[in-house]
C-alpha cells in the first residue's frame, strides 16, 4: 500500500510513561564512554517493581557488540523481591538497527509473562494426564525448542502453526526425492504458501508481527517488526470460511473477513447468512454435503444456495452457478497470488517446483492453482487436515546464534570470524544440551549476512567449515549469485560488506516412519468407487459427470484420471480433466498432467 496516507500504525507496546532512560554509553566499537551508573539503574528497577511492571525489555545502543551494561541491568532487576520477566536486546538479537532490536526485545518482554503462564498451564494438564514426554514447542524457523526456552524467547513461537506445514513439506521431500516444494496450506480463515528449496525451508530474517496482509504481503509499518528468523511466508485471507460479497460498485469480493467456525458457512445452518468459499464449492458440486467429516457433520446445500442468491444473485444479476464458480475463481487468483510471492517474486520459477497442497480445503483448489502457475506435478498427503501436526513430529530442535561483524569483506579476518563461529558452536551446544539433546545428535549450519556497500538491506548466504580465505571468497560468490536471481543484477566490482555470521545449532530428532504399502493395481476396487455425481468445472463452464472416489479404498499403485472427486475425512480433491493421479507407496496422491507424462 505505497499510496496509502492513511495507514493505521500498530497500538503502541509499552506506554511512553513506561520507557526509561539510564546513565551509561558504549561506543559504536564497544568501547566504555560512559560507565553504567548502578545507583540510577537500582532505583529505578525499586520503582519498576512499585509500579507492579510483569516485563521489562533492556535495550542500549550499541549493545550488540558490547552487552556488558545490558547484563548488569538485567542482574540488577533479577535481585527484586518480586518477579519480573527481563529481555535483553542483545541476547534476543544481537545485530545492529536499533529500533528493530527494540522492537523485538519490546514484543518479547509482553510476550513473556502471557506464554510462560500459558505453557506452565499446558504442562501441568498433561502431567495431570500422565504423560510424561517433554513438552517442546514448534518456532516460527522450523525448529522445535524445550518448554523452558520457548517461554524466555516467546518472539521465536509467535508464526509457528503455519511454520510446522513447510517443514512437512521438506520431510515429505525428503522421502520422494523432490527438493524443490511450493508448500501450500488452506484452512478455514487463510490460506499460507512457503518455499522449500534444494530440499532446505525458505528463512527470512525479518517479519511483522501482527502486521496488515495486502496481496499476500505483510504491509511495511503495519505491525511490530522482529530480527529473527522465520520460514518465508506468504498468507492470504482465503478459506473455506472466507465470505464472498458484492461491494459499492458491483463487483464481486472474496474476503478478507471470514465466517469462521462459529457461525460458519452458511450451509453450516448455525446462523450463518453470508455466501463463503465452502458454499460455493457445495453448490458446485465439488463437496458432498453428505460426507462432511466423514458423515458425521450435518450440512445444510439449501442454505448455500439462498447466501449465495440473496448476497450475489440478486446484486449483480448473475445466475446461481456462475455466481458460485466467480467466488471459486476469485478466491484460486488471490491464492495464486501468493504461490507467485515465495516463487516468482524470490527468483524462483514454478514450474520447476512440485506443488504440495494440504490443510482441509488444500486439495480442493489444487488443480486451479498448478493450472494457474503452470506447475505440472503435485502430492496431496494422506492426511491433508493434518499435516501441518506431522510436521512437528519430523521438527529438530534448532537455536539460531547471531554476531555482528561490519567489516568490509576485503577487510575480514578470516582467523577471527572461525573464532566467532567457534563460540556460537560452543553456546549452541550447551543450549541443546540443556534441552537433552545428546552431543552426537548436535550439528551446526553456518550462515552469513552481506550486502553491498551502502545498501540497507542484507543476504544471508551458506558458508562452509572452516572459515578461511578462500571459503570468504567463495561465500561472496555465493552472495553475487543470490543478487543476481533476486533482483535481477550483480555488481561483482564493487565492495562487500560481511554484516553478520550466523550459525544454526541442530539436534536431530528421530523421525516417524511411514508405512510403506506397495501394491501392483492399476484399476482402483469397486469399493473404492462409490459414485458420479455432475461437478461444475470452470475450464469448461459446465458440470460433468464426475466419478467419486472413498481414499481410505485406494491401493499404492492405483491410477485415476481426472475428471475426479476423492472424498475423506477430513479432506476433498478435486482432480481436474486432463490430471492422473497415482497412489504412491505412502498412499500420497501424486498428480501428474497427462500430456506432460507422455
Amino acid at each position: 500500500e505505497l499510496y496509502n496516507l492513511f495507514i493505521q500504525k500498530p497500538r503502541v507496546l509499552i506506554p511512553r510513561r513506561l520507557r526509561f532512560e539510564v546513565e551509561e554509553r558504549i561506543g559504536p566499537k564497544g568501547e566504555i564512554i560512559t560507565p553504567l551508573n548502578k545507583v540510577q539503574a537500582e532505583k529505578l528497577a525499586r520503582r519498576l517493581e512499585k509500579e507492579n511492571v510483569k516485563a521489562v525489555a533492556v535495550t542500549l545502543l550499541f549493545s550488540y557488540i558490547n552487552p556488558k551494561h545490558e547484563r548488569e541491568i538485567g542482574k540488577i532487576l533479577g535481585k527484586l523481591k518480586k518477579k519480573i520477566y527481563v529481555t535483553l536486546s542483545s541476547e534476543i538479537a544481537p545485530e545492529y538497527r536499533e529500533y528493530e532490536r527494540t522492537s523485538t526485545a519490546a514484543v518479547n518482554a509482553v510476550l513473556m509473562p502471557i506464554v510462560s503462564s500459558y505453557l506452565n498451564n499446558l504442562q501441568r494438564k498433561i502431567n495431570n494426564l500422565g504423560i510424561r514426554a517433554p513438552l517442546c514447542i514448534m518456532q516460527s524457523d522450523g525448529g522445535i525448542s524445550a518448554k523452558n526456552m520457548a517461554a524466555k524467547k516467546p518472539v521465536s513461537i509467535v508464526e509457528s502453526g503455519p511454520a510446522a506445514g513447510v517443514i512437512a513439506s521438506a520431510f515429505y521431500g525428503k522421502l520422494l526425492g523432490i527438493d524443490n516444494i511450493l508448500s501450500f496450506d488452506m484452512g478455514g480463515t487463510t490460506a499460507k504458501a512457503g518455499a522449500v528449496k534444494e530440499a532446505t525451508p525458505e528463512i527470512v530474517s525479518e517479519y511483522e508481527i501482527a502486521g496488515k496482509v495486502h496481496s499476500g504481503r505483510i504491509v511495511k509499518g503495519s505491525g511490530y517488526p522482529v530480527r529473527q528468523p522465520f520460514i518465508d511466508l506468504a498468507e492470504c485471507s482465503a478459506g473455506g470460511g472466507t465470505i464472498a460479497w458484492v461491494d459499492e460498485g458491483k463487483a464481486l469480493r472474496v474476503g478478507p473477513i471470514s465466517a469462521g467456525a462459529e457461525p460458519g458457512p452458511a450451509c453450516y445452518g448455525r446462523g450463518g447468512a453470508q455466501p463463503t468459499v465452502t458454499d460455493a464449492n457445495i453448490i458446485l458440486g465439488r463437496l458432498n454435503p453428505r460426507y462432511m467429516l466423514g458423515g458425521e457433520m450435518k450440512v445444510y446445500p439449501e442454505l448455500s444456495e439462498e447466501a449465495v442468491k440473496k448476497n450475489i444473485c440478486e446484486k449483480i444479476g448473475l445466475d446461481l452457478v456462475d455466481s458460485a464458480a466467480g467466488i471459486v475463481k476469485i478466491a484460486n487468483s488471490i491464492m495464486a497470488k501468493i504461490l507467485r510471492i515465495v516463487s516468482i517474486e524470490r527468483g524462483h520459477d514454478p514450474r520447476r517446483f512440485v506443488l504440495m497442497c494440504f490443510g482441509g480445503a488444500g486439495p480442493m483448489h489444487a488443480c486451479a492453482l498448478a493450472e494457474e502457475l503452470h506447475i505440472t506435478k503435485m502430492v496431496v498427503p494422506p492426511n491433508p487436515g493434518l499435516f501441518s501436526a506431522y510436521g512437528l513430529l519430523t521438527a529438530d530442535f534448532q537455536t539460531c546464534l547471531t554476531k555482528a561483524v561490519m567489516e568490509l569483506t576485503e577487510k575480514v579476518d578470516a582467523e577471527k570470524v572461525e573464532a566467532i563461529f567457534k563460540k556460537l558452536e560452543l553456546k549452541g551446544m550447551k543450549l541443546l544440551e540443556k534441552q537433552n539433546v545428546p552431543r552426537a545428535s548436535i550439528s551446526f549450519v553456518r550462515q552469513a549476512d552481506l550486502r553491498y556497500l551502502g545498501q540497507s538491506y542484507e543476504l544471508t548466504v551458506p558458508t562452509a567449515t572452516p572459515f578461511t580465505k578462500e571459503t570468504l571468497r567463495k561465500t561472496v560468490e555465493s552472495f553475487h549469485e543470490k543478487h543476481k536471481a533476486i533482483y535481477g543484477y550483480a555488481v561483482e566490482n564493487e565492495p562487500v560488506e560481511l554484516v553478520n555470521v550466523k550459525l544454526t545449532a541442530v539436534g536431530l530428532v528421530e523421525k516417524p516412519k511411514l508405512k510403506v504399502h506397495i501394491t501392483h493395481e492399476a484399476t482402483p476396487s469397486r469399493a473404492a468407487l462409490i459414485t458420479k455425481r455432475q461437478v461444475f468445472f470452470e475450464k469448461y463452464n459446465d458440470y460433468i459427470e464426475t466419478p467419486i472416489y472413498r481414499r481410505e479404498k485406494l491401493k499404492s499403485g492405483n491410477t485415476i484420471l481426472g475428471p475426479a472427486v476423492i472424498e475423506q475425512y477430513d479432506a476433498t480433491t478435486l482432480v481436474y480433466p486432463e490430471w492422473k493421479i497415482i497412489v504412491d507407496r505412502f498412499g500420497n496422491l501424486t498428480f501428474t498432467v497427462e500430456d506432460e507424462e507422455e
